[in-house]
């Protein structure tokens, strides 16, 4: 790998089983470009699946389709580094001195925690979830990524990662590379089909508003016909006034790259009943190799166990390295090899 390169790292939870298209076009796409100009590290975070109860068995499952999921949509263990969180536990480690560092206020005003913790109920939240950003930060700072690439809600914890970056380094001396979040603007946010004023997710999103990209493509197409637009016919991007017909048409533009404004004179005169059925065409080609390709590393599990070994290991590499230096910047002795 080149050392030349700017490092980027992003990581992706196991828990839903199959990837949606949010989760797709907002963040696995640019995975995928990112590897070939940066020296990238990928992570399926288990550790932070578990701060809400996960069935153990369903987990492992899930986090084995999450890797080959990455590996359809065309990520290359010879190009990147692919791995489990929970193997290298450099994460957990320096996720504690990062804990040591962060004030509580600064935590309890995480947006996400708010969030999740409201819906939980306060006797249902674990400590896991109120420190789960400042493990992210420590996912983040382990590899001294310049970049990370996320989606508009996380843009937040990165705003976190900077600040004890920066507070780490300035009282103990320079041992971390202050990253930046990486936000395609156009693709930041794929909205629920349904409901196009909240994002499309596995938490907030009905059945009917979310496609799953291991679903019987058919399902998939069911739900693009029926998504909610407007009482107008006019295929406009108007993100305002319009929002289900802009989510179509961002879509269609980001599955395709075809742009907006040519989508717009392609269904001028000719109302949403054949940009959805076009659109619903463009999903069934993209999704159906998608599929068939995840199966394939599904159905060989050596080979799928192999890749996330080396990539453990390559991690590992550079993790440790980070983590020693922090130990050594904060004053913990050394143990004796």
């Amino acid at each position: 790998m080149a050392l030349d390169r700017p490092r980027a790292l992003s990581g992706i939870q196991p828990t839903a089983g199959s990837f949606h298209l949010g989760n797709y076009l907002g963040a696995v796409r640019q995975y995928v470009a990112l590897q070939e100009t940066h020296d990238a590290f990928y992570m399926v975070v288990d550790l932070h699946a578990i701060t809400i109860p996960q069935d153990p068995q369903e987990l492992r499952a899930n986090t084995r389709v999450a890797v080959a999921q990455l590996l359809a949509a065309g990520l290359d263990p010879d190009r990147c580094t692919l791995f489990v969180q929970s193997h290298v536990p450099e994460h957990a480690q320096l996720a504690w001195v990062m804990n040591c560092l962060t004030g509580f206020g600064e935590a309890s005003r995480m947006t996400q925690f708010k969030d999740k913790s409201t819906k939980q109920g306060a006797d249902r939240t674990t400590v896991g979830l109120f420190t789960y950003p400042v493990l992210q930060v420590a996912d983040i700072l382990l590899y001294q990524a310049s970049q990370v690439p996320v989606g508009e809600d996380q843009r937040q914890h990165i705003e976190l990662t900077r600040d004890l970056a920066e507070r780490f380094n300035s009282r103990f001396g320079h041992a971390f590379t202050v990253p930046s979040a990486h936000i395609v603007k156009e693709t930041g946010k794929i909205y629920d089909l349904q409901d196009p004023s909240i994002k499309m997710s596995k938490s907030a999103s009905t059945p009917k508003g979310i496609i799953s990209l291991l679903d019987e493509p058919k399902v998939s197409a069911k739900k693009i016909k029926s998504a909610v637009t407007d009482l107008e016919t006019v295929v406009r991007f108007d993100e305002e006034s319009k929002p289900g017909v802009s989510n179509l048409l961002t879509i269609y533009a980001t599955l395709t790259g075809v742009s907006i404004a040519e989508l717009e004179r392609k269904y001028e005169g000719k109302g949403y009943g054949a940009l959805k059925t076009d659109l619903a065409d463009v999903m069934l080609d993209w999704v159906a190799p998608f599929r068939a390709r995840t199966q394939e590393y599904l159905d060989d599990p050596e080979t799928l166990d192999n890749i996330l070994a080396k990539g453990a290991e390559k991690a590992r590499t550079v993790a440790a390295e980070t983590l020693a230096l922090a130990y050594d910047k904060v004053g913990l002795l050394p143990a004796k090899h």
